[in-house]
């Protein structure tokens, strides 16, 4: 028997959870975010698959959903419920014997197998999933994590799909660099300036060229991805999560500076209580400001030292804010303490 790496991902799920609790939403278009209420400014957790049909997915204003799909059910993010469907969750999962769960978050895991026949495994996790919580999930088979993650995406809805070495560059080659897990679209961006723009071009990229553009270390290891390189070991380490934030979006734009330093430092201090609550101390402190009418940016800084102390953590969060120019209306604040 060989060992395998699945990736187990819930369907639609926060999407999923609420058809649960309320079967008549089953086959409409869901949307799930804020306090439920498309007119006021808040943006999109999650959608159903009947909404993705219009163009509404997460991270969208509501305001901009309702409009690409007008006859959408519109609830609000209701994070204890989806707690505790979660829970279910991983007990069926770590009710296989010898499997390593880990825990990647809310809707999705890791599990290390030994198998000789890793679709039927996955099949039988698919069908416990369901039957004991009646959630359906997608499952990814490969002989390590990354490729594991991938198959997941050519699984969905409720499929499952297996990447591994021997098929690696039939599925993936053609594709951009920005469908590898680990490339965003700011990097893919910076690929395409150098003439990278699919994973095969990736793939046959000189490492020092992309440690010039990337970094010594990103740039080889993004190279690395494109070949489908990976870890293949899943640990049973229990999840934490990297950081813990807080953010608002105002109903009314922010122009003033005293009351943006207001909003910023009540949200560092509830981060702070976040942290302390935590029993760990956080290492780096982020903010991010939306400006109107939805331009997002981020600044960080690492802290001296690692620290859980309100005062600091305050501190610290202000003097990112002063790395802005605060020249136009803010529609959003938050704050990050990265563990």
């Amino acid at each position: 028997m060989a060992a395998w790496v699945l990736h187990v991902d819930l369907d639609q799920f926060i999407a999923a959870v609420e058809v649960l609790r309320n079967p008549s939403l089953a086959g409409k278009p869901v949307v799930v975010g804020g306090r439920g209420d498309p007119a006021e400014r808040a943006v999109v957790a999650t959608a159903s698959y009947e909404a993705r049909e219009f163009g509404v997915h997460s991270g969208i204003p509501l305001r901009l959903a309702a409009k690409r799909c007008p006859d959408a059910i519109f609830l609000p993010h209701d994070p204890p419920a989806y707690d505790a469907a979660s829970a279910e969750v991983y007990a069926v999962l770590r009710s296989f014997d010898g499997v390593v769960v880990e825990a990647l978050g809310w809707d999705e895991a890791f599990l290390g197998v030994t198998t000789d026949d890793p679709v039927a495994f996955a099949r039988s996790v698919q069908a416990a999933v369901l039957s004991r919580t009646r959630l359906s999930c997608s499952v990814g088979i490969g002989d390590n994590k990354l490729r594991a993650k991938l198959a997941t995406g050519f699984a969905k809805p409720a499929g499952v799909y297996t990447l591994t070495r021997d098929n690696w560059f039939a599925v993936m080659a053609d594709r951009p660099t920005t469908a590898l897990w680990g490339i965003g679209t700011k990097t893919g961006r910076k690929l395409a300036e150098l003439g990278f723009t699919t994973v095969a071009d990736l793939a046959r990229a000189d490492p020092e060229v992309l440690a010039a553009r990337l970094g010594p270390r990103m740039g080889p290891w993004y190279r690395g991805l494109a070949r489908g390189a990976g870890s293949a070991e899943v640990t049973a380490t229990p999840w934490q999560a990297k950081s813990r934030s807080r953010e608002t979006t105002f109903q009314s734009d922010l122009t003033d500076s005293r009351s943006i330093e207001t909003e910023v430092v009540s949200l560092a201090r509830r981060v702070a209580a976040d942290v302390a609550e935590e029993g760990r101390l956080a290492a780096r402190v982020a903010v991010k400001v939306r400006f109107v009418p939805f331009f997002t940016h981020t600044r960080s800084m690492t802290l001296p030292s690692p620290t859980d102390d309100v005062t600091r953590l305050t501190e610290a969060a202000l003097a990112v804010l002063a790395k802005f120019d605060l020249d136009r209306p803010i529609r959003l604040l938050g704050v990050r303490a990265e563990f």
